[in-house]
């Protein structure tokens, strides 16, 4: 890019700023006393933030930084105490940014045989950076689905040291049809990729290869357009090792000589296992990176409550304002606007920060509004905020976090996403009651252990605070089950994570509306609360709730 245009777009964007600072004062006037949701509202920040003239509000971006300053001016106009570093709403996320290149260089020697794998077309990063060199040819152990899960008496490891070595591992977890064993069909944690490289760092491996289970040209692509994005972490984080996910079409290779062919294994492990063995495969990697260092804010407000005592406890209404910035091209589009996620999130954010300021005198609890940063990137922006709180940890009573609203008018059910862990359920079946609506678990079409951890809300649960995500059920006045589920389904296979999440994709501000209303009520019912939620007994998060207490932190 030469110097005149990188210019010409500098002073683009710097209108751009100029532009919304205009139009956010200007709405000042209209919207400062208003006591009730509004869908005018509603569609001018989406039009805003899922316009092209945000790019995407990529992590660390001009469009993202742009979106940051959007959100920062409309808690200007409603008053909110601003809560950020040095009096501002700016709280400034340290972070580091990787992107491999093409010419880094990752080597395999199968038996007789070396082959220079090609980045993208065969192979993956997981993890990037200097910390993923091997520059010296090591051996690869194959451990079936690499899991250690005492509970069930699991164990890949066993008969195996992969100390110094490359773990290699399928995809999945052990087929059962008994619901006590890895939870029958459902996966468990043992089948995320991230739980399967901890396991073999804790085994002492120097790194790991995941294989997929689908063989297809299409799942490689769409796995590849996945890991064409930065690389982004925390600037202060520990350091990673290489952990790979390997093209199917070449995976064949690695169990020459073996004994086993890569179907047979798969086969094996399906109807009762395979043994882990040593594989006659050595791997080096020499990777090349383009990394920056950057920061990325949180946006931090507050509405400060009256009552004397209730307004030294906090509740935290979140959403991540975030999205995957410019990627690879599809249909001629390389914009990933991201409207459902989390445009929306952040356009009902800021509509119950204007309500809640107007109504400030009938508040008992402080209410803090935090547009989170880097949660596509691993949940980052919450990540910082826990561990550099604006207030403490044991004074925050709740999280609420919007990740996604309402697409269909005249909802009759709501799912509390964690509800079950905590005091919370409780108290969104009194507001769902109240509101003549239904509270339901999670369809089974879309049944998930990891639904909690997807989102922002489990970065505060594990800092001991009780946290839920609500969303919209299956069931609706105007339209059958069928059809909610099956548009469900239809956006997570064709828009999600793609450019299609945009304006183009048909909503309903008055189902945003209804789904303020709820989590307005939810959140009034808690606020002017004597007693704060807690944790039920058992739940994983109790202890950290307890430390935080203990050292008033």
């Amino acid at each position: 890019m030469n110097r005149i245009l990188s210019v010409n777009i500098l002073l683009q964007h710097l209108l751009s700023v100029l532009l919304l600072s205009l139009l956010s004062y200007q709405q000042l006037a209209f919207c400062q006393n208003e006591e009730s949701f509004n869908e005018k509202y509603l569609s001018r920040h989406l039009q805003f933030l899922a316009s092209d003239l945000f790019e995407g509000r990529g992590t660390g971006t001009m469009g993202g930084n742009l979106a940051a300053k959007y959100i920062a001016l409309e808690f200007t106009n409603y008053k909110l105490l601003p809560f950020g570093s040095s009096e501002t709403y700016y709280q400034y996320v340290p972070m580091h940014g990787s992107i491999p290149l093409p010419a880094s260089e990752l080597q395999m020697s199968i038996q007789e045989d070396t082959f220079r794998l090609k980045l993208k077309d065969d192979y993956l990063l997981y993890s990037t950076g200097e910390q993923t060199f091997i520059p010296s040819s090591i051996p690869l152990v194959f451990v079936g689905f690499g899991i250690i899960a005492p509970e069930f008496d699991y164990n890949d490891y066993q008969s195996v040291d992969v100390e110094g070595k490359i773990a290699v591992f399928l995809e999945g977890e052990p087929y059962s049809s008994d619901d006590s064993y890895f939870d029958g069909g459902n996966p468990t944690i043992y089948s995320l990729p991230e739980s399967k490289q901890r396991i073999a760092i804790s085994r002492g491996a120097a790194g790991s290869i995941l294989i997929p289970l689908v063989n297809d040209d299409k799942y490689w692509q769409n796995l590849s357009r996945e890991f064409s994005f930065e690389d982004v972490y925390l600037a202060y984080s520990v350091a990673n090792n290489l952990n790979i996910i390997l093209n199917p079409k070449f995976a064949e290779k690695l169990f020459t000589g073996s004994g086993f062919g890569l179907k047979n294994i798969y086969h094996r492990l399906q109807s009762g296992g395979v043994e882990s063995f040593e594989m006659n495969a050595t791997l080096s990697f020499k990777g090349l990176f383009k990394e920056r260092d950057f920061l990325s804010p949180n946006i931090i407000g507050m509405v400060k409550g009256n009552d004397p005592k209730l307004s030294e406890s906090y509740i935290i209404v979140s959403a991540h304002y975030d999205h995957l910035g410019i990627g690879p091209t599809i249909n001629g589009d390389s914009i990933y606007n991201g409207l459902l996620d989390n445009a929306m999130g952040v356009a009902g954010l800021l509509e119950l920060a204007r309500r809640i300021s107007n109504e400030q005198k009938s508040l008992k609890r402080s209410v803090i509004f935090i547009a989170l940063t880097g949660e596509e990137k691993g949940l980052l922006g919450s990540t910082f905020y826990v561990q550099n709180p604006a207030v403490p940890l044991y004074k925050t009573v709740t999280n609420i976090n919007i990740d996604g609203m309402a697409l269909f008018e005249d909802f009759a059910s709501v799912i509390g996403v964690g509800a079950e862990l905590s005091d919370l359920q409780e108290i969104l079946k009194k507001t769902t009651d109240k509101l003549n609506i239904e509270l339901v678990s999670i369809p089974k079409e879309f049944r998930n252990f990891e639904a909690f951890s997807k989102s922002d809300q489990v970065a505060f649960a594990q800092a001991g605070i009780p946290s839920i995500l609500i969303l919209e059920g299956p069931t609706n006045k105007n339209y059958s089950t069928e059809f909610i589920t099956e548009r469900f389904i239809e956006y997570s296979e064709n828009f999600y994570h793609t450019p299609f999440d945009d304006l183009n994709i048909k909503i309903s501000t008055k189902a945003m509306v209804q789904h303020l209303d709820l989590i307005y009520n939810f959140l009034i019912e808690i606020a002017n609360s004597e007693t704060e939620p807690g944790w039920k007994p058992g739940t994983q998060f109790i202890n950290a709730r307890l430390r935080s207490i203990a050292e008033k932190r």
